[in-house]
């Protein structure tokens, strides 16, 4: 293994000299992810630990398998033209399976299983992943392995299944579905893996972080007095799965963290809150499936985490009688994550810590950046865990009262992502109203993905209008689409009906995705002045319906018109002379 840097070692397959080898060390043979990490190794070194000393700050050490070796294992196992057959993920995830990864790094790997028994992340570190404008989120897949077994030889056999799967993942559909929206071709993919230890402790038969967030310096739905430069945090208990898959979280801002999300009771915030968390799970799988994401995973409720002794530092007590919370578990009650014990009390500097963490990895990037990361207690360690480049609008567009509110406006909000003018789409995708329910999203998701294939090849960017949130895992919040299913969207309206809320998770990969390849993002929520012209949209000719949705082609293309810089945007019929 040729180490890198402190905690960084690359299993290759290239051969030579010592300074051959660190030349080697780089993008095309780390991948994004990995290569993002290394990028901002010595600027968390230069974080002045003496600032905060309650708190040990690292990257969990990690071994980087590289693309080299990836490239030897599709070469000698003829799987290249498996890969690019568009065959089921299934099939293609048990190829790779099958397959012999190239002996001369099996001693290397089987170092790992010999040294190293606590809990393992598998991740995908492609060429193309985390690129500003072609971030990857979500797309290829990381597994997570307990790595507890007594036996080494069973070890090494998870963890060598756990890299094939991330291997496969880069040719699942959504990665192809992906790369065809985005005019990237997959053959010019080249994988590394990550094999990077999991922060957290061991509560029984479970493993998993006390907190895990994601942090970005600039956000783009700032509540006031908050502004975009103050940024955005997404915490929660548990892994980080239930952040990047658009679940329940908690949301403030770095400059108010005192400053509550804008919930209109103390029972919505019971509610809204997270009430269930993701862990590794170390005893016996509930089956034996290698070409399972969550095979070695699982969801718990809070009071799980309780018994653990894991909600000291993260949640508030409800008191029903005297309708108020109460900071910290210390009294009987209901439990309610909202990390008051670290944002308001402060007795841990969390919130000084993140902020001086965006601040150095935005100053070493140059641009504003999104950073993940995991914190377990007793003792307190922060693990620093990705970064990546975040696009911020620049270009000054204005639009006026008249395009927000005119006749021929069919929707205006001011929540709004993105930036520009589009007047290119000619057609319309579209939840109907009254056919919509949280029973059903996942049916929705379902026409939306045969929708999105049919527009992609025809090579025709869309309008899409749904209810709820897009993107998330859970049902009953919105629709489960994965990014590949809608990816051929260009203008997307999440609307609301008055028993569904819309909260976009800044965290999730979904959000990232919409971001950085420049998506233009419509929220409207139901208190919101601004409506959806439905009795004009409902009037034009259906291309096709199906059971919940419907397509429709206009005789003439929309008129997309959005300020980024200051959240708002208008779809009107035509563009207003």
């Amino acid at each position: 293994m040729i180490p890198i840097a402190e905690h960084f070692q690359l299993i290759t397959m290239r051969r030579g000299s010592e300074l051959e080898q660190a030349s080697l060390v780089g993008r095309e043979e780390l991948g994004g992810k990995a290569q993002g990490l290394l990028s901002v190794h010595q600027t968390l070194a230069e974080v002045d630990g003496n600032n905060f000393p309650e708190i040990k700050i690292d990257i969990p050490q990690l071994i980087v398998v590289g693309t080299s070796v990836f490239e030897a294992f599709m070469q000698r196992n003829q799987l290249h033209e498996l890969a690019f057959l568009e065959l089921a993920d299934p099939r293609i995830a048990n190829a790779f399976q099958r397959a012999d990864i190239p002996f001369e790094v099996l001693g290397q790997l089987r170092t790992i299983s010999d040294n190293w028994t606590t809990p393992l992340a598998v991740r995908s570190s492609g060429l193309l992943e985390d690129i500003t404008q072609r971030p990857f989120a979500g797309v290829y897949l990381t597994k997570m392995i307990p790595n507890n077994q007594a036996d080494a030889d069973a070890r090494f056999k998870k963890l060598i299944e756990a890299i094939k799967f991330v291997w496969a993942s880069t040719y699942f559909k959504i990665a192809r579905d992906y790369c065809q929206a985005t005019g990237l071709d997959i053959r010019d993919e080249k994988m590394a893996v990550v094999i990077q230890e999991v922060i957290g402790r061991r509560h029984q038969n479970r493993f998993y972080p006390e907190l895990s967030g994601v942090a970005r310096s600039y956000n783009y739905y700032p509540l006031k007095p908050a502004k975009p430069e103050d940024g955005v945090v997404n915490l929660a208990l548990g892994l980080g799965k239930t952040i990047v898959d658009g679940g329940r979280c908690w949301i403030y801002s770095p400059a108010f963290p005192e400053m509550p999300p804008p919930y209109t009771s103390s029972k919505d915030l019971l509610e809204e809150t997270q009430t269930n968390f993701w862990s590794i799970n170390l005893g016996e799988p509930e089956e034996y499936n290698p070409i399972k994401e969550t095979e070695f995973m699982q969801q718990q409720n809070l009071m799980v985490a309780e018994k653990d002794g894991a909600l000291e530092n993260l949640a508030s007590t409800y008191d029903p009688q005297a309708e108020r919370f109460t900071i910290g578990t210390g009294t009987k009650g209901i439990r309610a994550l909202t990390f008051s014990p670290l944002l308001v009390l402060k007795e841990i500097p969390f919130n000084a810590l993140i902020k001086k963490m965006l601040a150095s990895c935005e100053s070493s990037l140059g641009v504003p950046v999104e950073i993940e990361f995991a914190m377990s207690f007793e003792p307190t360690r922060f693990g620093f865990l990705q970064v990546r480049p975040m696009v911020v609008p620049t270009e000054d567009l204005q639009i006026s009262n008249q395009e927000m509110q005119s006749a021929d406006t069919l929707a205006a909000s001011e929540s709004v992502l993105g930036n520009g003018v589009l007047e290119d789409i000619q057609d319309i995708v579209y939840v109907i109203p009254d056919r919509f329910s949280l029973k059903v999203t996942r049916s929705i998701a379902q026409e939306l993905e045969e929708y999105n294939r049919l527009l992609l090849e025809k090579k025709r960017p869309y309008l899409l209008v749904v209810f709820g949130r897009l993107g998330t895992v859970d049902p009953w919040l919105g629709i489960p689409v994965t990014w590949g299913q809608i990816c051929g969207a260009s203008v997307i309206i999440e609307a609301t009906q008055e028993n569904v809320r819309v909260e976009l998770s800044q965290g999730s990969h979904y959000f990232h995705n919409i971001i950085n390849l420049g998506v233009m993002h419509f929220s409207m929520p139901f208190t919101s002045p601004y409506r959806i012209d439905w009795d004009w949209l409902l009037a034009q000719k259906t291309v096709h319906e199906s059971e919940y949705t419907r397509h429709i082609h206009l005789e003439k293309p929309l008129y997309v018109k959005v300020d980024g810089r200051r959240g708002r945007g208008a779809i009107l019929q035509g563009k207003i002379s």
